[in-house]
């Protein structure tokens, strides 16, 4: 059975005409077990992150699991000295998704994205808007569609 999230997340992706392919593993324990179960290496599963640049100003950042966000790089690129992540409940309202689920296809509102360069020029998985459900698509497609700034913001 398909969640409200999955569907809006896979519906997203169905009109941007992107390929992809959908993965339904379930709860996963480490990043490990979920890269297994997707059948892709670890540093190929994406993160989406809600970062909050000011009141009703929010991005999404995507980031490698393998790596660490710097809220140094990032506050750099955007030029800001001060951004937070939102609460779960906020980041709810914002994107419709719950955490552990948030992706930046289907998203309630369009935000910008930043991904990390290490993003581009391979295949990708990310989250897709459900628990234990992913979609493995290449990463120069999900830069081109969401027309993401592409920057060096982990370590």
């Amino acid at each position: 059975m398909t969640s409200e999230g999955e569907a809006r997340a896979v519906g997203a992706l169905t009109a941007y005409g992107v390929e992809f392919v959908v993965t339904r593993h379930g709860p996963v324990g480490s990043l490990a077990e979920a890269a297994a179960l997707r059948g892709v290496k670890p540093g190929d599963i994406v993160k989406t992150l809600v970062v909050r640049r000011g009141e009703g100003d929010h991005l999404f950042v995507l980031v490698p699991g393998d790596r660490e966000f710097s809220w140094p790089k990032l506050r750099a690129l955007l030029g800001v000295n001060r951004m937070s992540m939102p609460g779960a409940d906020e980041a709810l309202a914002v994107t419709g998704y719950e955490r552990g689920t948030i992706t930046p296809f289907g998203s309630l509102r369009a935000l910008p994205v930043i991904a990390d360069e290490s993003v581009a020029g391979r295949r990708i998985s990310l989250g897709a808007g459900a628990h234990g459900v992913a979609v493995t698509l290449g990463g120069d497609d999900v830069i081109r569609v969401l027309d993401a700034t592409v920057a060096d913001i982990s370590d």
